[in-house]
């Protein structure tokens, strides 16, 4: 395994992350149990979960991805392990995991305690803003359209405050944004300078071979700012495996199972899937481990999210770090970029 550190800390985490948001719907606890046993097996030491998890969100498996990762953690060396999870941010869907959706102060504390019972941990290592309070565009929205009635109020300080008196307690070490956009972090970022708060070290946004948007602009504040993105989809739900092509839809895969995930499936993204996929197997190597190994060697990447259902895409997805891709590899793959740029925002 390789490691990179979170920036402006001291924490150690490995190049490749795992995500767990399978854990409740798509893999019972003994398999969550079996991957968090190969992946720390592996060298990976960085976990990653949600509140809101498992996916796709619902009320009868809220918190579930927590509790099997709880079960897991209560007979593990805590302080080797790096937990992040997320606060959820205001949807009314989500009105079944709390009443008080949102970033105020009691709603972060309900959160964070719920999560810690859940996580069976004293302490979270990152703790992160899932998605935005104000309306803005994310999770596929490519184009952002300004709400002159929004009834957002810029609460960016208190935020931040109740975050810094959350590590004050020991209760989180760290916190970081999620789903965010280049003003929505420098924000992050000028408020916690001007008033002497403790300052955003991550940003988890969805990165991959379909969906590069992060490189437009949040690459040169992740730069220039020390921010470390967690990559998110790197496979755009399995896309990048090549399963779905062709008309594909194997059984027990994501798309099939969740048929309204359509922000990684569209014509654009099928026709460039081909095209890396083409690609790869002049590289004599996986479509899915060509697609990790350019997230894993991205600059501003601190740590790379992945995900399985089973153990061999587990496997597979984990050996990408030993993958180097050449120089002449990645103007191959910004050449097949331009024939479909960012299909899957």
């Amino acid at each position: 395994m390789k490691y990179t550190t979170i920036p402006n800390t001291n924490i150690k985490v490995s190049k490749i992350c795992l995500g767990t948001m399978t854990f409740g719907q798509q893999n019972n606890e003994i398999e969550a149990h079996e991957q968090l046993n190969y992946a720390v097996e592996k060298g990976i030491n960085f976990i990653d979960t949600a509140e809101m998890y498992s996916i796709p969100g619902k009320k009868e498996t809220q918190g579930l991805t927590e509790q099997f990762i709880g079960s897991w953690l209560k007979d593990q060396k805590r302080e080797e392990l790096v937990v992040a999870t997320k606060v959820t941010g205001p949807n009314e869907y989500f009105k079944y995991i709390r009443e008080d959706l949102g970033f105020s102060k009691p709603a972060i504390l309900n959160a964070l305690n719920k999560s810690l019972a859940r996580l069976q941990t004293d302490y979270v290592d990152i703790y992160q803003l899932h998605w935005p309070e104000r309306n803005t565009n994310f999770f596929g929205q490519r184009n952002y359209n300004h709400n002159l009635n929004e009834k957002w109020e810029d609460n960016f300080k208190e935020v931040i405050e109740t975050l810094d008196s959350l590590i004050k307690e020991g209760k989180i070490r760290h916190y970081g944004v999620s789903n965010e956009t280049s003003w929505g972090l420098m924000r992050h970022l000028e408020e916690s300078k001007y008033n002497n708060l403790t300052r955003c070290k991550t940003i988890q946004n969805s990165y991959s071979l379909l969906n590069r948007s992060f490189e437009i602009n949040l690459a040169e504040v992740s730069m220039r700012e020390n921010v470390g993105l967690l990559a998110y989809s790197p496979l755009g739900f399995g896309m990048l495996t090549g399963k779905y092509l062709n008309g594909n839809l194997p059984e027990k895969s994501r798309l099939k199972l969740f048929p309204a995930y359509i922000r990684y499936n569209s014509k654009q993204s099928h026709i460039l899937t081909q095209k890396y996929l083409d690609f790869a197997q002049e590289l004599n190597i996986s479509l899915a481990q060509l697609a990790l190994a350019f997230v894993n060697q991205q600059p501003f990447v601190t740590s790379n999210i992945i995900g399985a259902t089973t153990m061999e895409q587990l496997k597979e997805n984990i050996d990408s770090i030993h993958v180097e891709l050449s120089k002449e590899t990645h103007q191959k793959i910004d050449e097949i970029q331009e024939l479909q740029p960012n299909p899957a925002p």
